[in-house]
């Protein structure tokens, strides 16, 4: 997810794979492989890792310190938790700390925001549990970790060695066995190897795997900062309260909004008693960013998918005729298509004002 996920993918893609023997030919494929400029060692640990130890608030335990990582093999993970794109590497990671803390390595989440609503400690409380992380997670809601590592987008992962060297950067979804296979490679150079087949790790509900044969929408902001493709008549009008009329027709990946509608740059916020989005898209999965007016209040919605309920198709946060409420800011799965994946025209109705429409991302 997220514009720096989007601008990177065709040039790291392009990168040579260092330390995994991966071709470095341009195909497409979800992950994206970065090229990384090895840390030198410094006394006690190597920066970029340093950085972490001066990180200001962890969850899921202790903070780390110096002794808790020298000699440990660390994969630090950036990520954000509406991003569609940090959930499902979710099931390997939790894998992979699982597996091979025992051994000495360990697995960081650097949980870096983009939206406003992901900087509050209690809201990125919430998505720790409700996701499944077990493992230790900092907050880096101004970036001072994000620019130490020099990380690109989201996710971003750093695979270092016990040297205290980062040995390998990747940006993206995917290749999970060669990552696999490099935490193993790290771990016998640490003197404590732990070898074990590999094997894919399924995810369930949002954190299950894209279905990129099928994928051809791209993510879409709805707030003007970022926004494309918007189609209502008349079209957008920046920081004022406007009325919109959905748009009779939609080209593939083009939207419109109906209803009185505040499209701010990070999001857009629904004015009128009621509203609606229309995008029409091609995925087997649509979600949709959305935000609650205020902490103790909901906004119900109604989903449809080429003007009927979703019935089979609906999403883990939709029910078969398409209703659902919005009670927390966070990513909503609307749509997982069972049938074949088609151009269809989705449509999301709210019946309570004060949403806010962040992005409309796809799998």
């Amino acid at each position: 997810m997220r514009p720096l996920h989007v601008f990177f993918a065709a040039l790291a893609a392009g990168a040579a794979a260092i330390g995994l023997g991966l071709g470095t030919g341009l195909v497409p494929s979800p992950m994206t492989i970065g090229t990384h400029a090895p840390a030198a060692p410094a006394a006690g640990l190597a920066s970029p890792l340093s950085s972490l130890l001066g990180a200001r608030q962890w969850l899921n335990g202790k903070p780390l310190g110096a002794a808790d990582l020298r000699g440990k093999v660390v994969l630090v993970n950036f990520w954000t938790y509406s991003c569609i794109n940090s959930l499902r590497p979710l099931p390997y990671l939790r894998a992979w700390a699982e597996k091979y803390g025992k051994s000495g390595l360990v697995v960081i989440g650097v949980h870096t925001p983009e939206f406003g609503f992901e900087k509050d400690l209690g809201n990125v409380r919430k998505a720790i549990a409700a996701q499944g992380i077990p493992y230790p997670v900092t907050l880096d809601s101004d970036f001072a970790v994000w620019r130490s590592f020099g990380n690109r987008g989201w996710p971003g992962f750093y695979f270092i060695g016990a040297d205290g060297r980062v040995r390998h950067y990747a940006l993206g979804e995917g290749d999970y066995a060669a990552s696999e296979r490099l935490i193993q490679k790290l771990l016998a150079e640490a003197g404590t190897p732990a070898d074990g087949p590999i094997a894919e790790i399924p995810g369930q509900a949002i954190q299950a795997a894209a279905d990129w044969a099928s994928l051809r929408s791209p993510e879409t902001y709805l707030g003007h900062a970022q926004a494309q493709n918007f189609e209502s008549p008349g079209g957008a009008h920046a920081d004022v309260s406007s009325r919109y009329r959905a748009p009779a027709e939609l080209a593939l990946n083009h939207w419109g909004l109906a209803g009185t509608w505040t499209i701010g740059g990070e999001f857009a916020t629904l004015d009128s008693r009621t509203g609606s989005i229309r995008y029409r898209f091609h995925a087997r999965d649509l979600h949709l960013v959305l935000g609650a007016p205020a902490k103790g209040r909901s906004v119900r919605f109604r989903v449809t998918i080429d003007g009927v309920a979703p019935g089979a198709d609906h999403g883990f946060d939709v029910d078969a005729d398409g209703m659902g409420v919005v009670r927390e800011d966070r990513l909503y799965q609307l749509v997982r298509q069972a049938r074949p994946v088609a151009d269809r025209t989705f449509e999301i109705e709210f019946l309570d004002p004060g949403v806010r429409a962040y992005v409309f991302t796809f799998g």
